[in-house]
């Protein structure tokens, strides 16, 4: 089985920021004690936000919205 590559990522003002294999962020967010936190925003490839919502210690929180086309798409409550 092909090992999936690891992601990049980095710590920029304060986020933990992944990217996508092209160089795009994929996704960003703060982390609090190992755990995601607060808000946090993952992107498609071509660098279109894809899905935004809170982690409160590390669980899914409050709405959470789903993107098409650079605008709300769908919204959850977790």
């Amino acid at each position: 089985m092909p090992k999936t590559p690891t992601k990049k990522s980095e710590i920029k003002g304060g986020y933990l920021i992944k990217y996508h294999a092209n160089g795009v962020i994929w996704s960003k967010g703060k982390m609090k004690d190992g755990h995601p936190h607060g808000h946090w925003e993952w992107y498609r490839n071509d660098a279109e936000l894809k899905r935004s919502g809170h982690f409160e210690k590390g669980e899914p929180t409050g709405e959470w919205t789903t993107y098409k086309d650079g605008k709300p798409y769908k919204v959850t409550t977790k």
